[in-house]
């Protein structure tokens, strides 16, 4: 009997199990999938939940549920990895061997690495939304709220989901002129980008939008400390942003396992091959989803494209052939714009959003880079689809891991000779 080893049992390590199980002989492979917290959490609706669009029950289910009969699972934490020896120690002491691992040990917001976001405005005037306890939390404070000056804040760079913040400053413009409030409002949208978003066409017509909404904008905003006396962001370059209602993505880093085994970078993300999904310098162990230091976003959508890529490349390995899959960097997500519409973004290593139609020329019947109520619904209407679809691993159709060029239209000066040629290839 092998060992098939999955570290991890959020979005990618879900679906990469269900989908290996179904294709791996149950008498040849034992996979087993290591995970300390036992609920499985809807990720994309902690931004729903401040606003009450969401309800707390809708975003959480037990984790053993969904994953697939005849996977093991272990409730425990991973403490370290030994490589040489093909081995992982658990917390409760138990060693479980492999003859290939895989890494989908996730990204975690760290508020302790900023000096003073933990102080004694936190849980008062200090709130983030990426974890279920954080959104819930967020939606309390925010049902009494009457108003002032709310911040949105991004600590650093790279974080789970890069466009959740600009969803709920859009949100927040919303549910704020719903309740009469916007008046009474200050929003201002403090980032350490040079712009709305890191690729330049959507940065654009995102920066549009927040104009339009009247939220303000601080760019190149690297925060060195909380202030919590003065209730104040203050800047390594001396600028301060004060805030009545401090709502922060704090840094994100990867799991403590992957610093204590010696296979992350200085953020505890793993090297990766961009393309095959291989831990650099480790010929059995994969990488996927939040994990990896690859340079696309840290999203559902990118953990779905690499558990397709990935299950032809184990498979592959196993038979002793070359890797047959390649992931491009394919990317594509719903941004909630308010007023029941949204933009839907598309793009991959070599090309950044554009825009077009989306999955079918012509048709659609989805809209890229513009707002739309369609997108609105097909990004709730992907609640249902994450639940039971891509968490067991189904491929959606028209949807393929590799990026489509079929309905984009390029503007100038994006479509480069380079791409071009990279694109033909796939």
């Amino acid at each position: 009997m092998r060992e098939l080893l999955i570290l991890g049992a959020g979005t990618a390590g879900t679906m990469v199990a269900n989908r290996l199980r179904r294709r791996l002989s149950p008498a040849e492979w034992r996979i087993r999938v290591v995970d300390s917290e036992l609920r499985h959490f809807y990720q994309p609706g902690f931004l729903f939940l401040p606003f009450g669009i969401y309800r707390p029950n809708q975003v959480v289910r037990p984790k053993r549920r969904l994953i697939a009969a005849g996977v093991e699972v272990w409730e425990a934490a991973a403490e370290r990895i030994d490589p040489e020896h093909r081995r992982v120690h658990l917390a409760t002491g138990q060693e479980l061997p492999y003859d290939i691992l895989i890494l989908a040990t996730g990204t975690q917001p760290r508020p302790d690495q900023v000096e003073g976001m933990l102080g004694d405005d936190w849980g008062h005037r200090v709130f983030e939304f990426y974890t279920y306890e954080g959104a819930v939390r967020l939606a309390e404070r925010l049902r009494n709220w009457a108003g002032g000056r709310l911040v949105v804040h991004i600590s650093e760079m790279p974080i789970k989901c890069p466009v959740a913040p600009l969803e709920f400053a859009f949100l927040a413009d919303w549910w704020l002129r719903r309740r009469g409030l916007r008046d009474r409002v200050e929003l201002i949208y403090v980032t350490p980008l040079s712009g709305a978003f890191t690729k330049p066409v959507a940065s654009r017509v995102l920066t549009d939008l927040l104009d339009h909404k009247r939220i303000q904008v601080v760019t190149d905003f690297a925060v060195a400390r909380v202030d919590n006396e003065r209730h104040a962001l203050i800047g390594w370059d001396g600028r301060e942003v004060p805030y009545d209602l401090l709502v922060t993505v704090p840094p994100n880093l990867g799991a403590a396992v992957i610093e204590l085994s010696g296979l992350g970078d200085e953020m505890n993300y793993v090297p990766t091959d961009r393309h095959t999904l291989q831990a650099q310098g480790h010929s059995n162990i994969f990488v996927l989803g939040d994990a990896t230091d690859l340079p696309t976003s840290k999203a559902g959508s990118v953990a779905h494209f690499e558990a397709e890529v990935l299950t032809e490349n184990i498979l592959a390995q196993i038979r002793g052939n070359p890797f047959p899959a390649r992931f491009d960097g394919h990317a594509n997500c719903f941004v909630e714009t308010g007023f029941g519409k949204a933009i839907l973004l598309d793009f991959n290593y070599r090309l950044e959003p554009v825009p077009g139609r989306f999955p079918l020329p012509w048709l659609g019947p989805m809209t890229l880079l513009g707002e739309s109520r369609l997108n609105h619904w097909g990004k709730l209407a992907f609640e249902w689809v994450y639940w039971h679809w891509l968490l067991p691993g189904r491929s959606i159709p028209f949807v393929r891991a590799e990026l489509s060029m079929a309905g984009k239209v390029i503007p100038a000066g994006v479509w480069t000779p380079e791409t071009a040629s990279s694109m033909s290839k796939r």
